[in-house]
C-alpha cells in the first residue's frame, strides 16, 4: 500500500528508549542536547516580535510566487549588511530550510539523481532525500587541527548521476565552514562536472572566532543556491520562513529562477502573516544572536577550564556553531557510552554516529544549554570518561 520511499525503518533506537524510561521514572536530566533557543532562558524581544505579526495587510491575499516583495527586499537588506548584493528577483521564499532543499532536489534532480553531502553532518538530509527520491552519496570532511574538506573522497564520489554538491556552512555538528580555497575548488568540480551547489547557511551568523565564515550568496563561480531562514538568525524556529537565494552564472541562474518560480507558484507556502512580519522580525536579530553567541563562548571557555584538568577526553577545534565535538577513547560505540552517561549520570548527550561520524569515540555537545546545567553536565561527563579508564 506504501510507497517504497518511506519504507523506513522506524524502530526507536537503543538511546531514544534509555530516554524515554528516564522521563519515565521522573529523573531529573541535565540536558547538553539542547537546540532549541526558546527554551534555554534567553530574553527575546516578545512585543515587538508579537507585534510585527499583526500587520494590517496580512489580512490581504497576495499570491506571489516567490514571495511578497517587501520580504524579499528584507533578505535582501540582510546580505547587503554583509556586503553582497542580491536582487529581490535572486530569492524566494520557502517555509523552511527543509522545504527549500526540496525545491531545489525537484529542480536538479530525477529520480535516482545523486546529491553529494558532507559526512560528518545533520542527519536530516537522508530523510529529505528520500522523499524526493534523490540519492545522497557522502564525501569526507577530514580533521587535521581543524576541518576541511577531503577533495580526494568528493571527486571520487563524483558520478554522471551527479547533480549538485551540497555544503553546511558553517557545519553542523563540526563547526567548520568553507574558507575561499575551497570555495575555488568546489567551483572547479562544479564547472568540470555540470554541478550545482547548494549550501546550508542556517547558522553563518554564529561565528565563534575572530575569522568570520564567508557566504555562498557570494558566488558566481557555479550555480548557487543558498538556503538560510529565520529558524537560526533570529533563533525563532516556531516562526517558520526561510529562502533560497540563487546565484552563478548569469544565464543558469536565469533558467533556474524561471523553474524555481513554477515550483513556488505550485506550492505558495509561507503565509501572509510571516511574510509581512520579515522585516520587523529580521532586525530583532542582533540582540538574540549577540546572547547566543556570548552564552556559546562562555560554555566554550568552561569545557576547556574542565578538559584542562581532564585525562581522557579531548575537543575538537571550531569555528562556528553552537556545538562542540568531544574526543574519548574509542573502547566502546559512542550510544553505549551516551546511554551509561544518561543512565548513571543523568546527563543527555549526543552520540557521534547521530551525525555519521568516522568509527567510535565521539560525542557532541550543546554549547547553548543553560550554563549551570552546562558546567555540572560537562563535569560528569568528564568526570564519569575518566572513571572508565
Amino acid at each position: 500500500m506504501f510507497a517504497r520511499r518511506t519504507d523506513w525503518n522506524l524502530s526507536t533506537n537503543r538511546y531514544s528508549l534509555a530516554l524515554e524510561k528516564a522521563r519515565r521514572d521522573g529523573r531529573t536530566l541535565l540536558d547538553l542536547t539542547a537546540s532549541n533557543p526558546t527554551t534555554v532562558g534567553l530574553s527575546f524581544e516578545g512585543e515587538r516580535i508579537l507585534r510585527s505579526l499583526q500587520h494590517p495587510r496580512a489580512l490581504e491575499y497576495e499570491p506571489a510566487s516567490k514571495g511578497i516583495l517587501s520580504a524579499r527586499e528584507a533578505v535582501s537588506s540582510y546580505y547587503a549588511a554583509r556586503g553582497i548584493e542580491l536582487l529581490p528577483e535572486q530569492i524566494i521564499l520557502t517555509v523552511s530550510t527543509s522545504e527549500a532543499y526540496s525545491y531545489c532536489f525537484r529542480l536538479l534532480c530525477d529520480p535516482g539523481d545523486e546529491v553529494l553531502v558532507p559526512s560528518p553532518s545533520y542527519p536530516l538530509f537522508e530523510f529529505l532525500a528520500d522523499i524526493q527520491d534523490v540519492k545522497l552519496v557522502p564525501y569526507e570532511l577530514v580533521y587535521d587541527q581543524g576541518w576541511q574538506i577531503e577533495f580526494e573522497s568528493l571527486a571520487r564520489a563524483i558520478t554522471p548521476r551527479s547533480k549538485a554538491i551540497m555544503v553546511v556552512n558553517p557545519n553542523n555538528p563540526t563547526g567548520h565552514f568553507t574558507r575561499a580555497w575551497e570555495l575555488e575548488r568546489l567551483n572547479g568540480l562544479c564547472g568540470v562536472h555540470e554541478l550545482a551547489l547548494v549550501a546550508d547557511e542556517v547558522f553563518l551568523d554564529y561565528g565563534l572566532t575572530d575569522e568570520q565564515p564567508m557566504s555562498f550568496a557570494s558566488n558566481e563561480g557555479a550555480l548557487t543556491f543558498t538556503l538560510s531562514g529565520l529558524s537560526k538568525i533570529c533563533a525563532l524556529p516556531q516562526i517558520k520562513v526561510a529562502w533560497i537565494a540563487a546565484s552563478g552564472p548569469k544565464a543558469l541562474v536565469k533558467a533556474a529562477l524561471d523553474r524555481l518560480d513554477v515550483i513556488a507558484d505550485t506550492y505558495l507556502s509561507p503565509n501572509a502573516p510571516v511574510q509581512w512580519a520579515i522585516p520587523e522580525l529580521l532586525e530583532t536579530r542582533g540582540e538574540i544572536q549577540h546572547q547566543l553567541r556570548e552564552r556559546a563562548l562562555r560554555n566554550l571557555r568552561e569545557l576547556d577550564m574542565q578538559l584542562a584538568a581532564a585525562k581522557m577526553t579531548t575537543r575538537l577545534a571550531l569555528d562556528a556553531g553552537w556545538y562542540a565535538v568531544l574526543r574519548i577513547p574509542a573502547t566502546r560505540s559512542d550510544e553505549d557510552v551516551a546511554i551509561e552517561l544518561l543512565e548513571r549520570e543523568g546527563v543527555l548527550i549526543h552520540p557521534g554516529h547521530f551525525f555519521d561520524f568516522p568509527g567510535a569515540g565521539y560525542l557532541v555537545v550543546s554549547l547553548i544549554a543553560p550554563e549551570e546545567n552546562f558546567r555540572e553536565g560537562i563535569s560528569r561527563v568528564l568526570r564519569a570518561i575518566d572513571a572508565q579508564h
